[in-house]
């Protein structure tokens, strides 16, 4: 179900839809253009997820995680992201 909601809004949003380069955004910019948009996808190598402006963007059995990515001013600018509650990690590990 997520899937079919995140598809058919993204489809409004082409850079959310090719996904972004967080390094060609400020951390306050990337957190910017997430709660303008709701969600964004980052595509890179070391990061390739949706993130979230907040758990609303979760479906159920989801729960909200931090996880850094870089940015042009922050090699850890911390993010939302979903993840199942299942594969929920420990809060030490923060990739």
């Amino acid at each position: 179900m997520l899937a079919l909601v995140l598809s058919t809004a993204v489809s409004g949003l082409p850079a959310a839809a090719a996904g972004i380069d967080s390094r060609a955004y400020t951390c306050a910019g990337l957190h910017s253009l997430i709660a303008a948009h709701g969600f964004v996808f980052i595509s890179q190598a070391t990061f390739g997820d949706f993130v979230v402006a907040n758990r609303s963007y979760c479906s159920d059995g989801e729960v909200l995680e931090r996880r850094s990515v870089a940015t042009s001013d922050n090699p850890e600018c911390l993010v939302n992201y979903c993840v199942s509650r299942s594969l929920g990690r420990t809060m030490g590990d923060r990739r």
